[in-house]
């Protein structure tokens, strides 16, 4: 095929050993000489870091790029295990390893530039936008992203909006297709751990030809990967749920990972129960059907208990608790079907059809415990359950309760009829699983083309995306069948008309009408196949989000300047996003024993225009090589929150032709999406508040009593016990809504960059690149919700009304809830948080042939290295900071280093991993009055080989090793905002599967 003018920066210009993860300024300083014959043929380039297509423009910001090469010498089958490797990216939202226990997302891959959220780091498929792969938001899945397909992968870090819109706020990562390829290329690989699970297959197909005599050229990819899940039963560490919690409980940090155990749930399959309404002292029995008998065998608030029980105080839930362990997932499987295609067309010498697209089909599922269900899951308002009912004016008793409970039985209600708590494991129901399928489909559409004499390049194109999601659920039970099952009544009339009185029914006829069977909770495996068909309840959850974007563009060199020519881009877009979420009718109205989920649908457009100027001030004259000056603005007009502006200026300057200094400021925005704008009230039930009122009297308290007492429930509260008091049951009664807020800004984040590249090869050294860039970025008007305990303290500490509108308190007592006890605390999205992140990039790579050290062979190296000096968030304007630098998932400290030998047909090729030193959550800790770094994680590192050997060009075969010395993952609290749920440890950041081998083929024809 006739070679177009137009070129990718990684074609010709590419050296024979792979440089990946180098700055694109810095490898095409190194690869000038390589490509000044490519010139003839190629006289634009596009770089990732621009819009301007010259052979004379490169990134002013720091660009990474990740090639085929370092793709191939890897076992990744998802790109997001790659990316992870590189410092630059921070803890990712969402991985095969942390969403076994989510809503939705699961399975999904996402990527987080500097940790400043998935959300602030656009994606992009050649150039272009990628549908988000979660509803309401602008985050991609990368399980979208055909692995084997792609050329290059492009990391461009700091702030782009001017050049690339809203999202681009971290940076961009542009994933870059094959072109023009000929011939036929297959891949299979298999691996597994070293302890014989959780096996990964993957195998692809890639073809591509021209036709009509060169002018044109088709491409078509098929890939299928299946990574098999993995069970926390299945590692001897995660096999049984146990105390690494208990620094919190002694306080003493040198107890840290120390692990107790078992200590097993204290919601058992045979049921807790409390017959006194004394459960927070530690009164809770279970119940043996076998014997009759109750047993105290609980110790569920760190106390004592009988030593009949083997237990230890504050370190175990005895023998009669449930393991959770056993049936949770470490990671979840995830199979995908991918197919990509590119193609193009010649219309004449100056026009070229272009089209592009995509199909990934994502299937994953997961297994977490059955179900632990309490009383105020079904009774909330009382948080008891009646064991008797009144039926015209006839008490009855629950024929199912035993008859050590009943005797026990108190009325801890006051409305005269005995009660009592439970909680209990549905082990009837089995484990709680999901299963996730998402369809994704994307295609371009355009035309491109040269102008004046090839010295502007234009195109035009339509890009549609659609992402469609369906899970269904099980292992949850209706609220309100429940309840109705539970009310069972003696049939002395033979209502049922079975010949029986003495059997159980429900007391409602209505209930029965509609299939109701009692329900015994007493006792494992006492639930009926039709008590539970009657209780069940399977929730569905399904999702669309669609994208269409148009988008214009002209670049290329308007004339000649004494230094060079003078580049300009300029371009326009228009984009329209929508997405709709659609839960359960029960799981809507929060009837499933969990929390009220709202459904969503919203949509917003967007019309652009970005113009871009490289302005080449000095070439070739002393201490000037080359000086160039960068400007780019873009004026973005939203449905939603109107017109906003972001900008970028830089400069480039090269003192000599082996050091290039570059540096920019930019002004980057992110309106906000569909999520954070339309999200109705979903419900949630915090812990750990503490209300400001507690413990205020009838007078004092200054101005803090005044606002306290005039809430009439708080008043009434202090008139009838002296002081305003607080039980228990008020504490854990409160709820509170998140949504969205359609009256939310955009985001602005200002960001700067200063680097250097040095690349001598003036001293003989051709194949040494060192860059080393300063980055700064910092986010104001960030959206976030209020934390709740800031919004109370706001309110009654500060008197702000606005925080005091999203506060209900109880206006008279509701069971066991005191009068004026929080009722609900809102917590709204608002535009009211700030970020900041900043640190040191530093990039070396050499490759070199080894025979003047009279050794056979080549070797290339490569070290990406990054220090984060600082990173913070700042909830709401008045909040303290809340640093992240250095905690859990943001060491900061971490590198990673890649060495390859070459020798004719044979490659072999090391790469170490390092992650620094880090830190629990300062504000977790602060909870327990424990200094910022009581409690460490030690560096981790890990060690990767790849062996590859082509006895023939056709054929190469190769087999690796991950993980090659087996390192464990480090112990991490549970409870904490790190532990990753059943997997003991931050199983997003360090590795759980150990040691893994893997081997594969790739033919070339």
């Amino acid at each position: 095929m006739r070679k177009f003018t137009t070129v990718l920066k990684n074609g010709a210009a590419m050296t024979a050993l792979s440089l990946s993860f180098l700055p694109v300024a810095a490898r095409a300083q190194d690869a000038e000489s390589e490509a000044a014959d490519a010139k003839e043929e190629a006289s634009a380039i596009i770089v990732t870091g621009s819009r301007i297509i010259s052979p004379n423009v490169t990134s002013l910001a720091p660009i990474q790029v990740l090639d085929s090469d370092d793709i191939k010498a890897t076992s990744a089958t998802n790109i997001q295990e790659l990316l992870l490797k590189n410092p630059a990216f921070g803890k990712p939202q969402l991985s095969r390893t942390n969403s076994a226990f989510l809503t939705s997302g699961m399975g999904a891959a996402t990527v987080d530039l500097r940790d400043l959220g998935s959300d602030r780091t656009l994606v992009l498929i050649n150039g272009r936008r990628v549908v988000a792969g979660l509803p309401g938001s602008a985050t991609v899945d990368l399980n979208v992203i055909p692995t084997q397909f792609l050329q290059r992968v492009d990391v461009l870090t700091g702030g782009a909006s001017s050049l690339y819109g809203s999202d681009a706020v971290a940076g961009v990562v542009n994933f870059i297709y094959k072109t023009d390829f000929e011939g036929v290329e297959a891949q299979g690989q298999y691996g597994v751990t070293e302890r014989g699970d959780a096996p990964r297959l993957q195998a692809n197909l890639t073809l591509g030809d021209n036709f009509a005599d060169d002018r044109g050229n088709f491409m078509m990819h098929l890939g299928y990967s299946k990574e098999n899940g993995l069970l926390s039963r299945a590692r001897r560490n995660t096999a049984v749920d146990d105390v690494d919690t208990f620094a919190f409980i002694t306080g003493d940090p040198a107890d840290y990972g120390v692990s107790y155990g078992p200590y097993l749930s204290s919601f058992p399959l045979q049921g807790r129960f409390d017959v006194n309404g004394t459960a927070s002292s530690g009164d809770d029995y279970t119940f043996d059907p076998v014997t009759g008998q109750l047993r105290r065998c609980f110790s569920t608030n760190g106390g004592s208990a009988p030593a009949a029980c083997g237990l230890t105080a504050g370190k175990q839930i005895g023998p009669d608790g449930f393991n959770r362990q056993h049936n949770r997932t470490l990671a979840v499987p995830v199979e995908r079907y991918l197919m990509a295609m590119r193609g193009s067309y010649e219309l004449s010498d100056s026009i070229r059809l272009v089209a592009e697209g995509t199909y990934a089909k994502t299937k994953s599922s997961r297994e977490i415990e059955p179900f632990a269900m309490d009383v105020s899951d079904i009774f909330p308002d009382t948080g008891r359950m009646p064991i008797e009912t009144v039926l015209n004016g006839v008490t009855y008793l629950n024929p199912l309760v035993p008859s050590a409970i009943v005797a026990a039985a108190q009325d801890t209600d006051g409305d005269g009829l005995r009660d009592i708590g439970f909680a209990r494991r549905l082990g009837e129901v089995g484990s709680r699983t999901a299963s996730t399928t998402r369809d994704f489909y994307r295609f371009v559409v355009g035309l491109e083309g040269d102008l004046a004499d090839n010295r502007f390049h234009w195109d035009v194109s339509y890009n549609y995306g659609q992402t469609t999601e369906a899970q269904t659920s099980n292992g949850q039970v209706n609220v309100l069948n429940f309840a109705n099952a539970l009310a069972a009544i003696q049939d002395v009339d033979d209502l049922n008309n079975n010949g029986s009185t003495t059997d159980a029914i429900c007391a409602s006829a209505a209930a029965r009408a509609q299939g109701c069977v009692p329900i015994n909770i007493f006792g494992a495996n006492s639930i009926t196949p039709e008590a539970l068909a009657y209780v069940n309840a399977q929730q569905s959850f399904r999702t669309e989000i669609s994208q269409q974007v148009v988008t214009a563009n002209i670049s290329g060199d308007l004339f000649d300047l004494p230094a060079g020519p003078l580049g300009i881009a300029i371009g326009a877009e228009y984009r329209k996003e929508s997405s709709s979420e659609d839960n359960d009718a029960l799981t809507n109205a929060g009837l499933n024993a969990g929390n009220a989920l709202p459904d969503i649908a919203g949509s917003f457009d967007v019309k652009e225009i970005y113009g871009e100027v490289n302005i080449p001030v000095l070439a070739e004259t002393p201490f000037f090589h080359q000086l160039n000056l960068r400007a780019a603005g873009r004026i973005s007009d939203y449905s939603t929150v109107g017109t906003v502006y972001s900008y970028s200026f830089g400069a480039d300057w090269a003192p000599v032709e082996d050091v290039r200094f570059r540096g920019t400021v930019a002004r980057a925005v992110r309106a906000p999406n569909i999520g954070e704008l339309y999200t109705g009230p979903s419900q949630t039930f915090p812990s750990g508040l503490q209300d400001p009122c507690a413990g205020i009297g009838l007078t004092g308290g200054g101005s803090l009593g005044d606002r306290c007492r005039a809430a009439p429930g708080v008043l009434a509260n202090i008139n009838a016990n002296g002081t305003f008091t607080l039980t228990q049951p008020d504490l854990q009664g409160i709820s509170g809504y998140n949504s969205g807020n359609i009256g939310l800004t955009e985001e602005k984040s200002d960001s700067y960059t200063i680097g250097a590249v040095i690349s001598p090869k003036s001293l003989g050294i051709r194949n040494l690149v060192l860059s080393v860039d300063y980055y700064n970025i910092a986010i104001k008007d960030a959206i976030v919700s209020p934390p709740r305990q800031f919004i109370l303290n706001q309110c009654y500490q500060e008197g702000a009304q606005d925080f005091c509108d999203l506060i209900t308190r109880r206006a008279m007592t509701t069971g066991s809830n005191s009068a004026g006890s929080l009722e609900y605390v809102n917590a709204p999205l608002v535009n009211g948080g700030k970020l900041k992140v900043s640190g040191i990039d530093t990039v070396l790579s050499y490759s070199s042939s080894l025979e003047r050290l009279g050794l056979p062979g080549a070797l290339s190296t490569r070290l990406s290295y990054t220090h984060l000096l600082s990173g913070y968030t700042i909830p709401i304007p008045g909040a303290p900071k809340d640093p992240f630098a250095g905690e859990i998932g943001t060491s900061k400290d971490r590198f990673t280093a890649t060495f390859r030998y070459n020798l004719d047909n044979f490659q072999l090729s090391f790469t170490g991993t390092y992650i620094g030193k880090a830190y629990e959550d300062d504000q977790f800790l602060a909870l327990y009055d424990l200094d910022p770094h009581a409690i460490s994680v030690p560096e981790q590192c890990y060690f990767d080989m790849q062996a590859s050997w082509s006895p023939a060009k056709a054929f190469e075969f190769y087999v690796g090793v991950d993980n090659m010395f087996d390192k464990q993952a480090p112990n991490i609290l549970s409870g904490t905002p790190f532990n990753v749920t059943g997997t003991d440890t931050a199983a997003d950041v360090y590795d759980i599967f150990g040691r893994r081998f893997y081997t594969g083929v790739r033919l070339k024809f």
